[in-house]
């Protein structure tokens, strides 16, 4: 789940936030799975009752359906819910330019944050592969540092693949997401074909 989904300022307090200001309960449920959404009833119904009891009253009220509505949220995630985070958590840039990006219906900036992201990991991983490639025939532990450097992009340009087209919030699959026999296959140019001719 996003980092700031059981913050303070996450967008399902604030969901929740707003289902109390506006009395109606259907704005926090499209935030919580179906089979939590009895107990989110039950819970924001007793809670509409003592709300007006005081200001203390109102903010014991309000936590309860905060943490009810974040734990239920999680279970719908398979995570546990290991209480509420204050506001203000430093969530890295991409969900900062996304929620922009909705806000404003132009996805350029976060485009451009991921697209650079991908092309700067991808050229150093290949810059430690093709630097260790190198080496390779000179003996086993050289041969090795290849084979891991190599491997290494590899295995990290096929989980950003899958990240692309996979599942989204809470891990979910899509249509698009690729099954996994289709792993990299590894390049004609392995450690025996190095190494055949230059033993250790």
């Amino acid at each position: 789940m996003p980092p700031h989904c059981d913050s303070l300022d996450g967008p399902v307090v604030t969901a929740a936030r707003r289902a109390l200001d506006a009395d109606d309960v259907n704005l926090l449920l499209p935030y919580v799975h179906a089979d939590g959404e009895d107990e989110v009833r039950e819970v924001f119904a007793l809670v509409r009752t003592v709300r007006h009891e005081g200001t203390t009253a109102r903010e014991v009220a309000d936590r309860l359906l905060f943490e009810t509505v974040v734990r239920v949220h999680r279970a719908g995630e398979g995570a546990p819910f290991t209480g509420l985070k204050p506001a203000g958590l430093d969530v890295g840039p991409a969900i900062p330019l996304a929620e922009q990006a909705l806000a404003d219906g132009d996805a350029a900036e976060l485009v451009e944050l991921l697209t650079g992201a991908v092309r700067s990991e991808a050229e150093r991983r290949l810059g430690l592969a093709l630097a260790a490639a190198d080496e390779a025939a000179t003996g086993v532990p050289q041969a090795r540092r290849w084979v891991e450097a190599m491997l290494g992009l590899q295995v990290w340009a096929h989980g950003v693949h899958k990240a692309v087209h996979g599942g989204g919030h809470g891990g979910h699959d899509t249509d698009h997401e690729h099954p996994d026999e289709h792993e990299p296959a590894t390049p004609d140019r392995g450690p025996a074909a190095l190494l055949r001719d230059h033993p250790e």
